[in-house]
């Protein structure tokens, strides 16, 4: 069996942007994700997506010259994949610092504990609002349109081609204030519900400080949180749909 050279190098260039967008980039970067998943994923859209990038154009077809300049076209696609799933992963961020800001003001911060899935240290709504867009995405199909916007990347951004590192930097940047405008517009409703139960539990300290009522103050707080929730959760649905529509003009925004 004899396989042309350029197309072995244009299939494996593909594969390395394909796995490194999927390793940063959510839901896929989730770890109750089967890394021999995503190996498996991403050799089958690289061998998808080949096809396309031979019959384009030619530009597209990589065929380099020697070991060191493939290892260097290998190194570049990592970059690009990566920087690429990061964009993704701070525009779905915001879900998981939504359920950061519920933690600390309903006071189930005290209770944060150590996350095998995600390495990381969070109390409940944080890890329940995190696995809610992440199953979200699965039954919605919205990982299919940040697949696809992934796919697309190929024609504005070919293998060959490098990526503009300072539209990348100020798409991060943009995209870090969208993060937690979009987490405070998420949690906002509930937060205001718990900054006015602080006040009133602060007015009525002021009226009978004899009554103590900041000792009152977490189990309140707490069914505060418990109460009115549920009015930010059954949002949930519209707001990982937006973010799914902001993730993929963030990545055609950096590559187009």
């Amino acid at each position: 069996m004899t396989l042309p050279l350029g197309s072995v190098e244009t299939a494996m260039l593909a594969g390395v942007r394909i796995v490194a967008f999927l390793v940063i980039a959510p839901p896929f970067s989730h770890r109750a994700v089967p890394r021999r998943v995503l190996a498996m994923l991403s050799i089958g859209l690289a061998l998808a997506v080949t096809p396309r990038l031979l019959a384009g154009d030619p530009a597209r077809v990589v065929a380099t010259t020697g070991t060191g300049a493939f290892i260097g076209a290998i190194v570049l696609q990592v970059v690009v994949g990566a920087g690429l799933g990061f964009l993704v992963a701070l525009v779905f961020a915001a879900v998981q610092s939504a359920g950061t800001f519920i933690d600390l003001f309903g006071g189930f911060q005290m209770a944060a504990a150590f996350d095998p899935m995600n390495m990381t240290s969070g109390a409940q709504f944080q890890r329940l609002y995190q696995l809610t867009a992440v199953v979200l995405l699965f039954v919605s199909n919205g990982y299919q349109l940040v697949i696809s916007g992934l796919i697309r990347t190929f024609d504005a951004l070919p293998l060959g081609a490098s990526l503009d590192l300072a539209l990348l930097v100020h798409a991060a940047t943009d995209g870090l204030t969208q993060m937690f405008v979009a987490a405070l517009q998420i949690a906002g409703p509930l937060l205001i519900v718990l900054f006015l139960t602080d006040v009133g539990l602060g007015l009525l300290t002021r009226v009978a400080p004899a009554l103590n009522a900041f000792a009152l103050g977490f189990p309140l707080k707490i069914w505060m949180t418990l109460t009115f929730v549920s009015v930010v959760y059954l949002a949930m649905p519209h707001v990982v749909d937006g973010l799914v529509t902001k993730a993929v003009s963030a990545v055609m925004g950096v590559t187009g």
